[in-house]
């Protein structure tokens, strides 16, 4: 039985710049690349949720790569410790390698499977890669988590100036994978009870042309002129360490703050873990939601009778995308116009979403709803009718995605602005004092 190191593909799914898989290259023994399709995670997802497509695209060239190096990728079907199990009937495995994954799901899999591998005499490691700074690295002089972005943005670019922008070219050494005579097991699609979608994870975009622009046309939703990097970082496609250095190199630094954002929420999920079901100001979990399911439906479908806000659901609905500045309106319109508890709207975006990540849904949607850290405040009330005039004036995205707005099939208005607004203030005051 050949010894192997396993290095395991999670959220990191590229062969270049991949810190854990790098050192699995570096040990003594050949790298057998290794992914999960985790049933614990499928078996929730619909039949053709784009998300596994674009995974099983992604692995597919990372396999066809591989096997141009006289290697392969093996890929199971299974739960991760019957996995395994499984990978332990066939080889003599020295290590496990893998990247740190933050979410509670993640860490508490990845016990079990340290728990599994120890007493066999197996080492299990983890490395730093889907972010630049972690867990303990940017926090208070006394220690304490920062629970406000801009001291945390501060410290973290100064980290990030003052050391050394490493890179992992893991690329160079694909000849310390495993050496074998036919493609390793990959099992279809279908054989996995999914189906193709047609809802395609867009390329992004991080040219400086871009980057540059980004402050002045992020906020119209018209222009379109977001990265779609999102579902990448998600994802692990693309190396974070190589989109910042990408953003730092710019003058305008408004989109690597946007990327600081990103990892500012990871610290408050990895220090709060709570916040994933609860508020981060536990005063506003004791707020009375109305929670009314066919308010609920119509904001999920798209037909509340406010343009900016059904445009915003129906491209997130056909696309799996939606503009930055639309989320917070649909957002704040679900939890403050509605009444709708936050956690409704953040489960809806889980499912939705193809840049989905737990950290920063769960940070936006408690911001928006007032109960986070450095959150709005919860008397901030956007108004969908005026926040056309400022982010849409010429009508072009609500012409684009509500063509029926100026029809009289359109719904009339779910609820006046006005009076969802002083029922807000009142029901909030109540809770929270």
């Amino acid at each position: 039985m050949q010894e192997v190191t396993i290095f395991w593909f999670r959220r990191d799914l590229r062969l270049t710049d991949n810190c854990g898989f790098h050192n699995a290259l570096l040990s003594e023994s050949p790298v057998l690349p290794f992914f999960v399709f985790d049933t614990e995670i499928l078996n929730t997802l619909p039949q053709n949720d784009a998300r596994v497509t674009f995974i099983y695209k992604t692995l597919s060239e990372m396999r066809r790569e591989l096997i141009s190096h006289g290697s392969s990728l093996l890929a199971l079907h299974d739960k991760p410790l019957q996995a395994f199990k499984k990978l332990l009937s066939k080889y003599k495995i020295k290590a496990v390698y893998t990247n740190h994954d933050y979410e509670s799901y993640a860490r508490e899999r990845d016990k079990k499977i340290n728990d599994y591998l120890k007493p066999q005499g197996i080492e299990f490691q983890s490395f730093k890669d889907q972010v630049i700074h972690e867990r303990n690295e940017i926090v208070k002089d006394d220690g304490r988590p920062y629970v406000v972005y801009t001291p945390f943005s501060r410290k973290w670019l100064t980290r990030y100036q003052e050391e050394e922008n490493r890179s992992f070219p893991s690329e160079q050494f694909l000849e310390n994978c495993l050496k074998t005579a036919t493609p390793l097991p990959f099992p279809s699609l279908e054989e996995m009870g999914f189906v193709q979608s047609s809802v395609k994870v867009p390329d992004r975009d991080v040219s400086p042309k871009l980057i540059q622009a980004y402050e002045a046309t992020r906020n119209f939703p018209a222009k379109d002129r977001t990265s779609r990097l999102g579902p990448h970082l998600r994802f692990g496609t693309v190396s974070v360490r190589k989109m910042v250095s990408k953003a730092s190199n710019e003058e305008n630094n408004t989109f690597l703050k946007e990327l600081v954002w990103r990892e500012f929420f990871m610290q408050i999920l990895w220090h709060f873990p709570h916040t994933e079901h609860s508020s981060f100001k536990p005063r506003y979990d004791r707020i009375q939601w109305r929670n009314d399911e066919q308010d609920f439906r119509r904001w999920c479908e798209g037909t509340t009778g406010y343009p900016l806000v059904d445009a915003g659901m129906r491209q997130l609905n056909e696309t799996g995308f939606m503009h930055n500045r639309v989320r917070m309106l649909v957002g704040s319109f679900l939890c403050k116009h509605l009444l709708i508890d936050w956690r409704w709207g953040e489960a809806y975006f889980a499912e939705k979403l193809l840049d989905y990540e737990m950290a920063s849904n769960v940070g936006n949607w408690q911001w928006v709803a007032g109960c986070g850290v450095d959150a709005a405040p919860y008397f901030r009330i956007f108004n969908p009718t005026t926040q056309i005039q400022k982010f849409d004036k010429d009508l072009q995205y609500i012409k684009r995605w509500v063509p029926d707005f100026q029809e009289l099939t359109y719904p009339t208005p779910i609820v006046d602005h006005k009076f969802a607004r002083e029922r807000c203030l009142r029901v909030y005051k109540e809770a929270v004092g």
